[in-house]
């Protein structure tokens, strides 16, 4: 399909730059007093909402490519489906279908890590270890144990990585007794030795994004490959342990432990042996990746003694290095997005967010694709985050993105300028309340300086989020209230919400703009055709249906 783009005959083009502003995790709650949007003071969010263009768009599920709505969507998902225009099946829908239908074992990586182990070498799962569905489910993972027994591998080893973000936060017992119940069964077999070998939580643990900290990843090497981390003799006695030593710690945070036998790390990885990275979204997968199959050039810690193995990613992390190189699922394919459609058109287009974002409104927005469509008409700005605990400086860097934002909007370099504040969503994960408002009541201040450049600019401003969580800070019951621990206390929401996101478009001057009413189930995906119409081109036949009347 070609790439060109015709003028549109039925939008009048904005005169000035086009700002779009990602504010991350900031959805439309409940309005109780759990919900941070709602309960922090938003003067400007409240004011864009009553006066300008304004509707909720769907960021969850079906909408963002998901196999069920009752998947929460999360900014990778969220950024793919603003740059696609279009609903594009996503990882865990993939490997869903891979495993249902046996192409996942039928594929030659599967075959060559069985032959590995078969001859007697051991298989390590590593990955995240719940059902949140948005790096990982724990069903992927014991649907390849329950393979690996069938064929007859001898020697399993799972080196779980604590969620507590994406599901409840101090849950980590619950996949962890499923798992060991599992590996228990098939440990009564012929020659089995199936155990959990290492494990942490996944804030400070291997998964690491966006080389923030690579000390997260060393501590994650040093556990599951070398057996080096405070020993226990299972993943049950570390968690009870830690909980007891810190009574309000929460799973994504657990300090990495190594299971062993008499003193002997159960299964650090060895020569020979086979390794699957069984997270299927890249963001967190690429750096353990590189650790793994890198060489001599490697430098980012001390590795030790690389071991020779076998590794894979459930599938391709990124497309454009290649990383990792071996997996098991083929990835979505995402092109023509408009991000790529502006670049071959010459429209300039700008950029930026702090590390914790910065790929998701470049990487994630191209469609899992690194770098740029066209480095003469682009511009991508990465400001550093910083490297503490975020409910510590919950407003993180959004004084400096907007800072940046209002210099390129005075430049009048840019003609497309999209933007991300992470405060919502980092902050949000924490399950700190109060800190959380914080971030909110943050990125507010920065909206309103936003608008007087934006009049000044004659530039026009979409304000949107990417996915909810914010927006409802506590577990809830069936019924939606908030549930309680044994002290009282409501249990803090660390994970995204199911709910909708705000989509609001602002100018000061020009025609009025109106959105379309017949459009109920609009999601993500029909932003880009928005921005498209706004550009003053026609969106490609195969968008989702812009969003403007």
């Amino acid at each position: 399909m070609s790439l060109t783009l015709r003028p549109s005959r039925r939008i009048k083009r904005t005169t000035g730059p086009l700002l779009l502003a990602v504010l991350d995790g900031i959805g439309l709650g409940r309005g109780d007093a759990w919900d941070a949007v709602k309960v922090g003071r938003t003067p400007t969010l409240d004011w864009l909402r009553e006066n300008a263009a304004s509707r909720s768009l769907r960021a969850h599920g079906t909408a963002v490519g998901l196999p069920s709505d009752d998947d929460m969507g999360n900014s990778e998902v969220g950024h793919n489906a603003l740059g696609a225009g279009r609903i594009v099946d996503q990882g865990a829908k993939l490997v869903n279908q891979a495993i249902a239908d046996g192409s996942l074992f039928e594929s030659d990586v599967w075959r060559a890590i069985a032959e590995r182990c078969q001859r007697g070498g051991a298989l390590h799962l590593i990955g995240l270890l719940s059902d949140g569905n948005v790096h990982s489910h724990q069903k992927h993972l014991h649907a390849l144990i329950e393979k690996a027994n069938e064929q007859g591998f001898p020697k399993l080893y799972v080196h779980t990585l604590l969620d507590g973000r994406d599901v409840p936060e101090r849950s980590a017992l619950t996949y962890v007794e499923r798992l060991e119940r599992l590996l228990a069964q098939l440990n009564g077999g012929v020659d089995r030795r199936y155990r959990i070998a290492s494990g942490g939580g996944r804030m400070v643990t291997t998964m690491d994004r966006y080389e923030a900290d690579w000390s997260i990843v060393e501590r994650g090497w040093k556990a599951h490959v070398h057996g080096e981390a405070r020993r226990f003799a299972s993943a049950t006695e570390a968690i009870e342990t830690y909980r007891r030593e810190q009574d309000d710690l929460i799973d994504q945070f657990m300090s990495p432990f190594v299971i062993t036998d008499e003193d002997e790390p159960v299964g650090p990885i060895r020569d020979g042996d086979a390794v699957v990275f069984f997270n299927f979204r890249g963001d967190r997968a690429l750096e353990i990746s590189r650790a793994f199959e890198e060489g001599e050039a490697f430098n980012k810690f001390d590795r030790g003694r690389r071991p020779d193995v076998l590794y894979a990613g459930m599938t391709l992390y990124d497309g454009d290095l290649q990383i990792p190189k071996t997996y098991l699922v083929p990835p979505p394919a995402i092109d023509r997005t408009l991000g790529e459609y502006l670049a071959r058109a010459g429209v300039t287009q700008f950029a930026l967010s702090e590390t914790q974002k910065y790929g998701h409104v470049t990487y994630f927005w191209n469609g899992n694709r690194g770098g740029q469509f066209d480095a003469e008409t682009e511009t991508y700005v990465e400001i550093p985050s910083d490297r503490v605990p975020f409910e510590q400086r919950p407003w993180m860097k959004a004084a400096e993105i907007t800072d940046k934002t209002l210099e390129e909007l005075r430049s009048g370099r840019h003609r497309f300028l999209r933007i991300n504040y992470p405060n919502g969503d980092m902050v949000g994960h924490t399950g700190r309340f109060d800190a959380t408002v914080i971030a909110v009541e943050t990125v507010d201040l920065c909206l309103a300086r936003l608008m007087k450049g934006v009049d000044a600019t004659d530039a026009t401003l979409i304000v949107l989020a990417d996915h909810g969580n914010a927006d409802d800070m506590a577990e809830r019951d069936k019924k939606g209230q908030p549930k309680r621990d044994e002290n009282g206390r409501v249990k803090s929401r660390t994970s995204h919400s199911l709910n909708a996101v705000p989509f609001i478009i602002y100018r000061k001057s020009g025609p009025p703009l109106t959105l379309r009413d017949d459009l109920p189930e609009a999601g993500l995906a029909n932003v880009a055709a928005s921005v498209l119409e706004l550009l003053g081109f026609e969106p490609p036949e195969d968008y989702l249906p812009s969003l403007l009347a």
